[in-house]
């Protein structure tokens, strides 16, 4: 056939399994490349976030629903290595769809990238989808509704550490483990998964000086990563 099987794609794969499938043949070896394997992987995760964001649909299960004008289901690579938990969608998120593209996203984005990735290389996505009116915090009835499928999207990259953004996303994965200002820093467990409490961006818009203890934050994650 004058090709190797670094040469067929996913899809080709599949129809040489059903091929010699057809052959008789109930296993067939092969030393399938890390780089499609993986790229396999990350295609069955863009299929399983494509399937939870059907099933939110136009989601009316909270009042939140009734002054949002875009619904914010997250955004970035599903096979991210990280990811990111904000609190909720405001105004610019609202308008566009999309997370943390406001002020406080810009300053998000400037944290990724000091830390070396993009933000298509990370995952983002909130406690709730939907806009509070006013930017206010959501509910706790708001976050227990929205929640499963904030957990279903963490299920579904599996993401080797988190880092969640403010008071509100760190209650809702870890419990009332304390202030902000004294867990941000520090590591503790969501299933299994290192969660790195740090404070919301919107926070640091207000308090600039704080800034370089979000950096110290996102060291902890790096070391993480090399651990």
């Amino acid at each position: 056939m004058g090709g190797t099987v670094r040469d067929i794609n996913i899809s080709q794969l599949g129809m040489l399994f059903r091929f010699y499938e057809a052959l008789g043949f109930d296993r067939l070896a092969v030393d399938i490349p890390e780089t499609v394997s993986n790229g396999g992987d990350c295609l069955h995760k863009e299929e399983g976030l494509k399937r939870l964001r059907a099933e939110i649909g136009d989601c009316r299960r909270c009042r939140l629903s009734e002054g949002r004008t875009n619904l914010v289901f997250g955004e970035g690579n599903p096979n991210a290595w990280l990811m990111f938990v904000g609190e909720a969608p405001g105004e610019q998120e609202d308008r566009q769809g999309r997370p943390f593209v406001g002020r406080a996203g810009e300053l998000l984005t400037r944290l990724i990238e000091k830390m070396g990735f993009s933000r298509e290389e990370v995952y983002i996505a909130n406690t709730v989808k939907c806009r509070p009116p006013g930017n206010r915090n959501p509910m706790e009835d708001e976050i227990k509704t929205c929640m499963s499928f904030l957990e279903k999207q963490i299920g579904i990259i599996e993401p080797a550490v988190i880092m969640t953004l403010g008071s509100v996303a760190t209650k809702a994965l870890l419990g009332d483990i304390g202030s902000i200002s004294r867990v941000r820093g520090k590591t503790f467990r969501y299933k299994g998964i290192p969660v790195v409490p740090t404070f919301h961006p919107s926070y640091l818009l207000r308090n600039p000086k704080s800034k370089w203890l979000t950096w110290n934050d996102a060291q902890v994650v790096l070391k993480l990563r090399e651990s």
